[in-house]
This record gives C-alpha cells, structure tokens and sequence, in this order.
C-alpha cells in the first residue's frame, strides 16, 4: 500500500504523519475504488423477485440520502415499489397508459406492462422535485437527483444484489409520476432501481477508452 501523505500545518510549518485510523480509512478507500472500478450492472431479466430483507432495504436507501446536494433542499423523493404494489401499479397505470400511447399493442405486449414492476425484489422510483431557489438553479437539483439514483444503485451492487436503473418510456409518463406522487409541471422522473437477487453473474461490458473521454486543460499561448 502507498504510505499515507505527510501532513503540513497551516502555522508553524511542521509535518506529522496522520493518526494511526487514517490508515484503515485508506485500506477502506482502496475497496471502494476497487469496487467502482468493477462495478457492474445487471440486467432485471437476470434478477429475481425474491423479497428483499427490511434491514438491506433501510441500508440502501440510507446509502441513497447521503448524496450531494446544494443548498441542503432534498430536492428528490425515493417511492420503494415491492412485486405486490408493483402489480397494482402495472394494472391500473403502466397497461393502459401503455395501450393508450400505442393503439396497436397485444395482449401480450399490455401483459407485460401489467407484470413489469413485479420483476424484481424491489424498484425505488426517484423522483427530482426541484424548489425555487433564487441562488440554486433547477439543473443542479436534477443533477443531485440522478446521484442519489447511482448511490442507490452502488449500495445495492455492493450488498450483493444485482440492481439496474433504467427509465424507459414510463419514467416519461405524467399520470405515473402523479400517482407516485409527483407534480408533472415541475418535477421529472430520474429513473428507477431495480433491485433483486442474481440468476448468474453478469457479463464483462465495453467501455469507454480514457483516451477518447478524459483531456488536459492546456492554457492558450
């Protein structure tokens, strides 16, 4: 392990080696950045509907509510969404307003909008429901919505579970966000967290290459 930085006071100039904890809080970091740097989604058809423990659901979304957010205005809503409320969801909203937008839609298509949210474990709906700020522009507390989606999203990787977060047609679906409790004039859908136990380990993904993503700012001469 790289050996932790020496630490230079502000007043009298003199280095110190951080306290002895510093040194399990990087053996901690080391595992996060790991993590991050193998995370994987999975696939919902690759997750099961098995209940998730209470205790799993409480971690995760505490995992979610410690996100960034500017002003301290909780600016978004999380509605956790179990097989059975998904099922009810998937009757009297997802199948007809699916049918409503395509007239041509089978039996078997409306089926499953009915069975959709009743996939997995559990589905968190995050909704961005930005206030007015004179200082905090809207754009920022959408920003801060779609981090609580990712921290929700790594929390539930990390407990073992395979998660998703989608947003397909219905995250853009007004009578949806209303029943979820949302106010289609002002607030958006970020997106949903499907979470449930893994049928098989995902495989490997493409990525982006550094090269084609990440540049140096480089001062004009």
């Amino acid at each position: 392990m790289v050996a932790p930085p020496k630490i230079r006071t502000k007043n009298t100039g003199k280095k110190y080696w951080p306290p002895k904890t510093l040194k399990k809080e990087t053996d901690n970091m080391n595992e996060i950045t790991e993590f991050l740097k193998n995370r994987r989604s999975v696939l919902i058809k690759l997750l099961d509907n098995a209940p998730i423990p209470e205790a799993d659901i409480e971690e995760i979304l505490a995992c979610g509510l410690r996100v960034p957010d500017h002003g301290v205005l909780g600016p978004w809503r999380i509605v956790t969404i179990t097989p059975e409320t998904g099922a009810y969801l998937g009757q009297h909203i997802l199948a007809p307003e699916f049918q409503r937008l395509n007239t041509e839609a089978t039996e078997v298509m409306l089926e499953f909008e009915r069975q959709r949210f009743t996939r997995t474990g559990l589905v968190l709906a995050v909704l961005s429901t930005p206030v007015d700020h004179i200082k905090i522009p809207a754009w920022e507390m959408h920003l801060s919505a779609g981090a609580m989606c990712q921290n929700l999203l790594h929390a539930a990787l990390g407990l073992g579970y395979g998660a998703q977060w989608v947003t397909e047609w219905y995250a853009y679906n007004d009578k949806l966000l209303a029943e979820l409790g949302g106010n289609p004039p002002t607030d958006k859908c970020a997106g949903f967290i499907y979470i449930g136990y893994k049928k098989e380990e995902p495989k490997p993904r493409r990525r982006p290459e550094k090269k084609d993503i990440i540049s140096s700012y480089i001062p004009p001469k």
